[in-house]
């Protein structure tokens, strides 16, 4: 173990690394590097979507499902990709900072990221449907969006939900919320 911690990893590439002269990073390193980076997506042998890491049971497969139905069917994606093409990087960040803070509320265009979010499962909504997966029932894979639907529908998202119950109900606690979203 060689301790480079607050190390450049740029300065390990030129081979200037205080506690590793003149060496330079091997795939290996540079693989494992790769795992410190912690943006939206990221790329391994499979595409890493980070919006969401988890959340209630009824909701575990909503976002698998969200992902596929865009990225799966060639019109979803082409889509979605109309919906956003025209915005700048300053747009694209402007969203990122405020949608942590506003929610469905944040503007996007002539309307909200509520609105945006309604056109985005019906996309892709018809993405599963076009994709043709039948479960045993005979029903493709678009139910698993229900739980998203209504929250696009509700205006509401799981983290208002929590602060209304922090806020009420649990009386300034976290401790419930371990309790009631355990699964």
């Amino acid at each position: 173990y060689i301790n480079a911690a607050g190390k450049s990893f740029r300065d390990f590439m030129d081979g200037k690394l205080d506690v590793l002269p003149g060496e330079r990073p091997t795939m290996n390193d540079w693989s494992d590097h790769m795992t410190t980076a912690f943006p939206e997506v990221r790329l391994k042998k499979f595409l890493e979507m980070r919006g969401a890491d988890g959340g209630p049971w009824k909701r575990i497969c909503a976002l698998p499902a969200f992902w596929v139905g865009l990225l799966y069917d060639d019109a979803a994606l082409d889509a979605a990709w109309n919906l956003v093409s025209d915005l700048s990087t300053t747009e694209r960040e402007a969203l990122r900072n405020d949608v942590p803070r506003t929610a469905l509320a944040t503007k996007f265009k002539n309307g909200t990221v509520q609105d945006l979010s309604k056109e985005v499962l019906a996309i892709a909504k018809q993405g599963l449907k076009n994709r043709g997966r039948m479960d045993g029932y005979g029903d493709d894979e678009s139910h698993f969006l229900d739980s998203l639907e209504d929250v696009a529908e509700s205006g509401r998202t799981l983290a208002e939900e929590f602060l209304d119950k922090y806020e009420t109900e649990w009386n300034g606690s976290v401790d419930p919320l371990f309790k009631e979203y355990a699964y």
